[in-house]
């Protein structure tokens, strides 16, 4: 599969806030909000600050082993798991929800980049290790987010009654009904029953959806040797144990986010506030939240209640809980980042604009936890244009930028572009308030309550002739419909549902196209450090 990719500064896309342009910028407004720089001189100092805390890695290790138990591994994934017990070896982190079937495209996207940037970075740091991790967020209870694909024009919903979190649901008939409805429409394509049988094969009936996601992105990308990490782990969360009292006992994490939020909502939306307790009660098909009632320094002293499953505790109660069963204790958006640079040597973290807006406001949690805060990069980005496609981009003459704007704006410049007509009255209406001016002034020579009166037939006046130099474009439009269509057939394939390609489609339709080859592409496009949005022919 031959492609070729050429790159936009992610400005010129518009797609994105003025808080990841001015990140990747570096101005000063953002700067504050992050410890290293995204360069290969913040890459270092993340290395020289990570050597400096300790990480269990036989633990680490061993759990990775037992998670992977009964899978075909690949060599460059199994040598990766054993670099991990290197001290030299740091990782490249990027982690997403167990999406079923792998949700929208760029969950392929930023797992690449991990790889990419962990290859780049053995190049310029040669005496170091670096292995790329996709931390599974199997705890999070929103099926509402990741229980649905879009493959073309159809929209695929898992109805199941489940609950908690979706990492532990279980493959149900329900979630095998879209997998027929998807098969039914892919099945024809040159690598359409392919996909699906790699689908069949990871999600069997009464398997965890984490189980399923983990053998998934390993069938699917291991070669790259990406490793999973699913943290719903009872060892794992053991050496979270010291965060977790800090918070349930000090609550700290909410009065530092609360005052970082305030100093980066001078500038931007903030994207996450904190709770009192950062942390939910993960139990069976259960996760609700902790909250804390009552004083410390009244006589029947605070407890912990999960409203969601009629349960209370005592101080002293929930912390033999904590010691007792670690695994029960699941970390919010607030701290998840803090259990996941406890248990990795992670360097850098790779996440969305999203991700970045609420890892900003959590480096004095990470100081305060005493772990690690990494260097912060902006995943990749890229839009796929099929052959049809660049076909009518090129017909139309389209430059990479000009396909980001919007399809009326397109629209406009053809006609305007391609018409020998006037079409536009703007000087005419100028002309039409000079006059009425001038009538103005005479008016008031007259009688001044006579002013109002001509204002009034200005506005009016003015209006008709917005209004003709409207029909006079619409009608003008309708010359050139056959183009107009094929603007809006480009901007439907590359942003479904006016949404960036990324976010909207899943990868099943173009695995069924292209089948490998459309990864390797993905692959050969990504970039490490230097950020840029990519656009694949």
């Amino acid at each position: 599969m031959h492609c070729s990719t050429t790159y936009l500064p992610y400005a010129a896309t518009h797609a994105f806030s003025s808080l990841v342009t001015d990140y990747l910028a570096q101005v000063p407004a953002i700067t504050a909000f992050q410890l290293h720089a995204p360069t290969y001189e913040g890459i270092a100092a993340a290395i020289e600050t990570r050597k400096k805390y300790l990480v269990n890695r036989k633990l680490l290790v061993n759990a990775l082993h037992k998670q992977y138990t009964g899978l075909s591994v690949s060599d460059q994934v199994a040598n990766n798991i054993e670099l991990l017990l290197a001290e030299n070896t740091f990782t490249i982190t990027t982690a997403h929800q167990p999406n079923i079937f792998t949700g929208p495209l760029y969950f392929i996207y930023k797992i690449l980049h991990t790889v990419k940037l962990s290859e780049e970075l053995k190049e310029k740091f040669p005496s170091e290790n670096f292995v790329p991790i996709y931390y599974m967020g199997s705890e999070d209870a929103d099926l509402d987010e990741l229980g649905f694909i879009n493959a073309g024009d159809q929209h695929l919903i898992w109805e199941t009654k489940q609950q908690g979190a979706v990492g532990r649901m279980k493959v149900d008939k329900a979630l095998l009904k879209i997998l027929g409805d998807l098969e039914r429409q892919i099945a024809v394509l040159p690598h359409g029953e392919a996909w699906i049988t790699l689908l069949r094969n990871c999600y069997t009936e009464g398997k965890t959806i984490q189980q399923a996601t983990l053998e998934l992105v390993n069938e699917l990308l291991g070669k790259y040797g990406i490793v999973v990490v699913i943290p719903d782990n009872a060892e794992l969360k053991s050496l979270f144990r010291s965060t977790v009292e800090k918070e349930l006992v000090e609550k700290f994490s909410e009065a530092i986010v609360a005052k970082t939020t305030v100093e980066l909502a001078k500038h931007y939306k903030v994207q996450a506030a904190g709770r009192p307790i950062n942390l939910f009660y993960l139990i069976d098909d259960k996760r609700e939240r902790i909250e804390v009632e009552g004083e410390r320094d009244k006589k029947e002293g605070i407890r912990y209640k999960v409203k969601g499953l009629g349960l209370s505790f005592t101080q002293e109660e929930i912390l033999k809980e904590l010691h007792e069963h670690p695994e029960r204790f699941s970390a919010n958006v607030i701290l998840r980042g803090v259990f996941q640079g406890t248990i990795l040597p992670d360097i850098a973290f790779i996440g969305g604009g999203g991700e970045l807006a609420y890892w900003l406001e959590l480096k004095d949690v990470f100081a305060a936890a005493q772990v690690p805060y990494p260097v912060l990069i902006l995943r990749n980005s890229f839009v796929f244009i099929e052959p049809l496609v660049n076909e009518r981009i090129q017909k139309q003459h389209l430059s990479d930028s000009d396909f980001f704007e919007t399809e009326l704006t397109l629209i406009n410049a053809l006609v305007t572009k391609n018409t020998k007509q006037q079409l536009r009255l703007s000087e005419q209406i100028e002309q039409v308030k000079l006059q009425y001016q001038f009538i103005q002034m005479l008016a008031a020579g007259v009688d001044k309550s006579l002013v109002e009166h001509a204002k009034a037939l200005e506005v009016k006046t003015v209006k008709y002739l917005t209004a003709l130099e409207k029909k006079i474009f619409r009608a003008e439009k309708r010359k050139y419909e056959t183009d107009i269509q094929q603007i809006q057939f480009i901007k439907k394939s590359l942003f479904p549902a006016n949404s960036l390609q990324e976010r909207h489609q899943n990868i099943a339709l173009f695995y069924a196209k292209y089948g490998p080859g459309f990864i390797d592409s993905i692959y050969k496009a990504s970039k490490g450090l230097e950020q840029k949005f990519g656009i694949i022919r």
